[in-house]
């Protein structure tokens, strides 16, 4: 929207986020684009039109690059700038590597997005063919036209919540996938046993229940039918008990033993297959006993980062799906307004930064009300230019 100045709220963030990177990227400066790779580097030290000054292929790892750098400061000078600008992509772990060798020689570090990458390699020469010697100067070329970003600071604390998110992201695939397996193999061989509850992997007697006939029996429902609904539904209790919970739901517990005689299903691969889910079963439990400890170390980062109680603030979000977001986005320091939080992917629905205490348009309103946000703010006010940290892969 604009205003008197003819410039919006958008359009001076803009500027600032060009202006920040403008004076990483001064023109005073040759760029250094960098190829990364497991044992071959691709380094080329170009202008700001792109020209390339100096090329060369270092053969060595991530950590043996700082000869690299000290090589293309030197061409670099000699043609007359004032020093460099080292810009990667952001792949696997070997950018972070690059990152904290540049700042060691207080040599300016950004990243471009490998899909800007891509596009810009097909605009070049409309193929897709892809070399290192071309990666190099379209990464150099997409910093000297400022598309690019700048990486998260290093810090430990925050570095260590990046990874706990990442391990927990990856336990809970694990554990989906697990579920998966289990319900396809359930419907092929006794596709009853699903029917049994509205949804069976939610429920604990459910679990305790299928626990019971593949670990305790081996998927033998004959002997599990030879205990008896008594002492099926004792042994349920036992494993619920076992696992924290309170009393089982005899309804759930007692429709599974009736499934029990149903015919239904590929039978003569049953054994077996109930055989898997009980391995299923167990890496499942394993899994989610990993993620809760993983929650909690969260947890924990959040209140070292004082950030729990402001976090969770706004409504509907708890502090794991506070630290979980986080994890993501990394350090929000520069916003001084609830309008990223409540932009950001995983915040509840519905948050309106703009809500107002009174049916006054544009009144301020106390942010504790408005938006759960630090207190003396102003619901809607503008926010400070934040750089822009799209997730890399690896870590």
């Amino acid at each position: 929207m604009g205003n008197a100045s003819g410039v919006s709220r958008g359009d001076r963030n803009r500027n600032a986020r060009l202006a920040r990177l403008r004076s990483l990227v001064p023109v005073t400066n040759a760029i250094v684009g960098i190829d990364l790779a497991d044992a071959k580097q691709m380094v080329v030290v170009t202008d700001h039109d792109s020209k390339v000054l100096a090329r060369k292929t270092f053969r060595c790892r991530a950590w043996d690059l700082g000869a690299a750098l000290g090589w293309a400061a030197e061409r670099a000078a000699a043609k007359g700038f004032s020093g460099v600008t080292v810009a990667c992509e952001p792949t696997g772990h070997r950018w972070r590597v690059l990152g904290q060798l540049a700042a060691d020689r207080s040599m300016p570090f950004v990243c471009v997005q490998p899909m800007l990458s891509s596009w810009a390699r097909r605009s070049e020469d409309l193929t897709s063919d892809k070399t290192d010697e071309k990666d190099a100067v379209l990464i150099a070329r997409l910093t000297a036209q400022l598309r690019c970003y700048v990486p998260e600071p290093v810090d430990e604390t925050w570095g260590r919540l990046r990874h706990l998110g990442a391990r927990r992201e990856q336990l809970i695939v694990e554990m989906v996938s697990q579920i998966q397996q289990m319900r396809a193999l359930l419907e092929c061989v006794w596709p009853a046993a699903l029917d049994t509850a509205k949804q069976p992997f939610r429920s604990k007697t459910w679990v305790a229940a299928m626990s019971a006939i593949c670990e305790r029996d081996g998927g033998d429902l004959d002997r599990t039918r030879r205990l008896g609904p008594a002492r099926f539904e004792q042994a349920v209790r036992r494993d619920i008990l076992k696992r924290g919970g309170q009393k089982p739901s005899l309804r759930i517990a007692r429709r599974l033993f009736a499934a029990l005689t149903d015919p239904t299903g590929v039978i003569a691969h049953r054994p077996g297959a109930l055989e898997r889910v009980a391995f299923l079963l167990v890496d499942w439990h394993t899994a989610g006993d990993k993620l809760t400890d993983t929650e909690a170390r969260m947890i924990s980062v959040l209140d070292e980062l004082k950030l729990t109680a402001l976090a969770t603030s706004i409504p509907g979000l708890s502090p794991v799906g506070a630290a979980a977001i986080l994890a993501e986005t990394g350090d929000r320091t520069g916003s001084r307004a609830a309008a990223p939080w409540s932009s950001t992917p995983g915040s509840p629905r519905g948050i309106n930064c703009r809500a107002r205490s009174s049916g006054v348009p544009n009144s301020p309103a106390p942010a504790d009300q408005a938006c759960g946000w630090q207190h003396g703010g102003q619901c809607g006010e503008p926010s400070a230019a934040t750089p822009s940290t799209p997730p890399a892969t690896g870590i």
